[in-house]
This record gives structure tokens, C-alpha cells and sequence, in this order.
């Protein structure tokens, strides 16, 4: 049985934190047809809740179809549906193709050639899965909205807390920096607070579940060959502009035919052989280079952002002594490191305690508390 995310409210709350028995408890499961969601749902339908399952049909997955490393691509579809009809509970697909191709991929493929780093696995929680799900579960009369990510969520002081999960390895708190203060009222994640994903895939199994031994999802949904620039010319045709590689002295030492096939801090590729090793430490979208230098230029200490989303304690604005003392992540695969965030009007600027490499414009900057539990928000890198 999976564990309440949430401090006791009272002897009558349910696992979910509500007052009531879990009958009378309506849950919507956003099921991606992979063993986590799968194991939510099943789960709670076997705690008693009122349990729905919502698909979400998010791409043309003609091309996905085979691709054992996408989500919501048709095999997907069809496991949820399995899983719900294992478990006796309804199960729904919701096609929101258009509007996922308007608030993510649009974006993915204008930042990509505007020179940055977008990551769309964020923009889809934020802009469809915790806003526009979030409103269909609603409108179906549901208590909350249950997922399968691998964060905690806990009753504060203050109200929602969001939390890193138990098992460091499959902590997903990176991707949910931008979930707000409303949101969270409304989310469970019963997942988080278990220690290894064996115990996930042992519940599915003692469910009878067909995805048990199912593959985790390594790839962004809509790019199923893994090649960021095939999906960026289809979006976006004639992207492949060319230019020239420039090193940071101003030498032009090559040149490329697109800066869409380029990241911050990639070396090889590059074209150019031969001397010293050179990474990409800039994109130039305006004048179509990509530039590049030794691998101490992509030290960096000072990161400006934006859009800054503040779901800690008090307002953002109200840092003692003009900042916040806390630790955070630039990239999903470093951990946390110690920083101090110091806001400004159009943003804040995060000064790294201990320079951090590859840091890129258009990647999260994800703030915690000190001690590294509890997610306090975040905001995106920008161009210093």
C-alpha cells in the first residue's frame, strides 16, 4: 500500500489527506502507460478510491509507435488502458495535441534556434499536465490530481511543501521547480517517498500489472530518433542556417551549417581538429556562430535568470540582507551546490558559490532550502 506524502491532518484523513473515506475520495491519475503511473493508479483503486485514469495524447507518435524509449506514443495508450482494465476503473484519452505543440514544442524549437538549451519536459508539467489536466480533473468533480513522479509532497507550516524524493537516483524535482502554491494544494505524488524503483516495479507486479518489467522513458516524447535537430527542421524548416566557428580570441577556425546541432559545453563534433581542446561556451543566434575556447571559459559563477517561480516561505523579495542562502541545481544531472540568490527587478542573479560548467540559457536554475529537501522554486537561465 502506498504511503500518505502528506503529515497526518487528523485521525480521519485518508492516505491522501482528506477528511473522508477513500470512496468518497475522486482521484484523476495522469497515466503516461508507464510502470509509475500505472502503480499510482492501481494502488489507490485498491485503497478504494474513486479513481479515473486521463491519458493525454500528446504528439503524432506515427513515428513513435515502435520506440520503446517515448512516452504517450500509442503503445503507451494502449498499456494505460490495460492497466485500467486489470483494475476495474475508467479510463480516458484526451487528445491535446494542438495545444502541446503550442505551449512546448513551438517553444522547443524557436529557443533551440534562438541559441539555447530549452528543456520541454518542464514546459509540459508546467503548461499542460499541472494547468490544463489539472482543470479537466477539476471540471470531473476530482479531489486531486495524483501523478507518478518521484517528489514529495508534505502539509507545512504554511501550507504544500514540495520535497525531493527518498531515493536521491530518481528524484525528479528539477522538472517540477515551476509547479506554484495552488497547484500543490491540488497534486499528490504518492510515489516519493520510496527508496528504490524495485519497489515500484514489485507492486506492479503484485498488482498483476502488464508494465511491471516495462523500460523507464529515456527520451523527450516527440523526438523518438533522439536527434534534437531532425524535429527542430521539421518544426521550423530552413533552421539550418550556417555560420562560422569562432574562438573566443575572435580566430574563425571553421564553420557549421546550423547552430541547432550544437549544446553549451560539447566537444566533440566539432569540425576542426587538431591543437588544443575546445568546447561550444556560446551560441550566437544573431550572428550564426557558435564559439568556442578551453574547457576553464565554461567556469561559470554568476547566473542571471527569469520567470522566477518562489514557492518558499514568505515573498521572494523579502530576503534578508538582499538574498536567499540556499543551494541549487543548473543542470537535472549535477547535484545541488551551495549559492546565495540575490534578487533584482527583472529576475534574480545567483552567485555560485563554487563555479559550476556547462551552465546554458534556456536550462532550469532550481532553488532548495540549505539543507537540499525542500524544492523552493526556481527560475530560466538567461543570457548574461
Amino acid at each position: 500500500m502506498i504511503e500518505t506524502m502528506s503529515d497526518p491532518i487528523s485521525a480521519q484523513a485518508n492516505s491522501l489527506g482528506f477528511a473522508k473515506c477513500p470512496e468518497k475520495t475522486r482521484v484523476v491519475v495522469a497515466m503516461s502507460g508507464g510502470v509509475d503511473s500505472s502503480v499510482v493508479a492501481a494502488s489507490l483503486t485498491a485503497e478504494g478510491y474513486d479513481v479515473v485514469g486521463i491519458t493525454l495524447q500528446l504528439y503524432d507518435h506515427g513515428a513513435a509507435l515502435a520506440k520503446k524509449g517515448a512516452c504517450c506514443a500509442g503503445r503507451d495508450i494502449h498499456d494505460a488502458r490495460r492497466v485500467a482494465e486489470t483494475m476495474g476503473f475508467p479510463h480516458y484519452v484526451l487528445d491535446y495535441e494542438s495545444r502541446f505543440r503550442e505551449s512546448v514544442m513551438d517553444e522547443f524549437a524557436d529557443q533551440y534556434l534562438a541559441g539555447a538549451t530549452p528543456i520541454p519536459c518542464i514546459r509540459c508539467n508546467e503548461r499542460v499536465k499541472f494547468r490544463d489536466l489539472l482543470e479537466t480533473a477539476r471540471d470531473l468533480d476530482a479531489d486531486c490530481l495524483a501523478t507518478g513522479h518521484y517528489i514529495q509532497r508534505f502539509d507545512g507550516p504554511t501550507g504544500a511543501e514540495l520535497h525531493r524524493a527518498a531515493d536521491p537516483e530518481r528524484d525528479q524535482s528539477y522538472f517540477l521547480f515551476s509547479t506554484t502554491r495552488e497547484q500543490l494544494d491540488y497534486l499528490r505524488f504518492p510515489l516519493g517517498h520510496l527508496r528504490t524503483k524495485a519497489e515500484t516495479r514489485a507492486m506492479a507486479t503484485e498488482f498483476g500489472l502488464t508494465v511491471a518489467d516495462k523500460p523507464d522513458s529515456q527520451d523527450i516524447c516527440f523526438v523518438p530518433s533522439g536527434g534534437y535537430a531532425d524535429v527542430i527542421r521539421k518544426l521550423r524548416p530552413g533552421a539550418d542556417r550556417p555560420g562560422d566557428i569562432v574562438h573566443l580570441d575572435g580566430r574563425v577556425l571553421g564553420d557549421h551549417t546550423g547552430i541547432i546541432n550544437y549544446t553549451i559545453g560539447q566537444r566533440r563534433g566539432l569540425g576542426i581538429g587538431g591543437g588544443e581542446p575546445l568546447y561550444v561556451v556560446k551560441l550566437d543566434a544573431e550572428k550564426h556562430q557558435v564559439i568556442v575556447g578551453p574547457r576553464e571559459a565554461l567556469a561559470t559563477r554568476t547566473v542571471p535568470i527569469g520567470d522566477i517561480n518562489w514557492i518558499g516561505d514568505g515573498a521572494f523579495g523579502d530576503a534578508s540582507d538582499g538574498g536567499h542562502d540556499v543551494v541549487v541545481k543548473v543542470r537535472s544531472t549535477r547535484p545541488p551546490v551551495p549559492a546565495r540568490i540575490h534578487p533584482r527587478e527583472m529576475g534574480a542573479e545567483v552567485e555560485l558559490l563554487t563555479p559550476e560548467e556547462g551552465v546554458a540559457p534556456g536550462q532550469a536554475c532550481v532553488f532548495y532550502d540549505p539543507d537540499g529537501s525542500r524544492v523552493l522554486g526556481g527560475g530560466w537561465i538567461t543570457r548574461g
